[in-house]
């Protein structure tokens, strides 16, 4: 999604996506570290529909980038994912929920402080989530100029779509 977004509207219009990611894993460490997991627990079938509305959400993404092509009438419409729909997209990203319940549960102690472990848990979480979705934007905007035919652009979001619902499978292989 952050290449996608770099590719098509520029480092500097994909920020607020970059730092609603960021800004979403902080948040969402902290909450689950602070005991919101608890309700997973309490409530199972919790689990199932966030993941359920995770898959639908990464399939609508993918569509929104399959659409972004180089036409002036759609470039006008298309938007990049704004900081809030990045920072919300934490709560129903399957991956991010493993991620966050995998660290949390693999870095905190028994008798730890848990405000102090969560927090530098989330700390680190933030910062490796930068430093990689500054990256691939980045990287996303280096390969745009070549990228200027409709046609190559095209492919490029159709390929960056398909890679995106492909990221679906390990969600449901079980």
């Amino acid at each position: 999604m952050i290449t996608a977004s770099g590719v098509n509207f520029g480092f500097r219009r994909t920020l607020p996506h970059i730092l609603g990611i960021v800004t979403g894993v902080f948040i969402m460490v902290v909450m689950v570290g602070f005991g919101l997991a608890q309700l997973f627990l309490i409530e199972p079938r919790l689990q199932i529909v966030l993941k359920y509305f995770g898959a639908a959400y990464l399939l609508f993404l993918a569509w929104r980038i399959s659409q972004a092509h180089t036409k002036k009438s759609n470039k006008e419409m298309a938007r990049p994912i704004s900081f809030l729909q990045a920072v919300l997209f934490q709560w129903v990203n399957p991956k991010g929920w493993v991620f966050t319940l995998g660290t949390l549960t693999t870095y905190t102690t028994t008798n730890g402080d848990i405000i102090k472990e969560t927090l530098g848990i989330a700390l680190v979480n933030s910062l490796t989530s930068f430093t990689s979705v500054v990256i691939w934007a980045a990287f996303g905007s280096v390969i745009a100029p070549y990228l200027v035919s409709e046609r190559s652009r095209r492919v490029f979001n159709y390929s960056m779509a398909a890679l995106l619902v492909l990221s679906l499978i390990p969600v449901f292989w079980k």
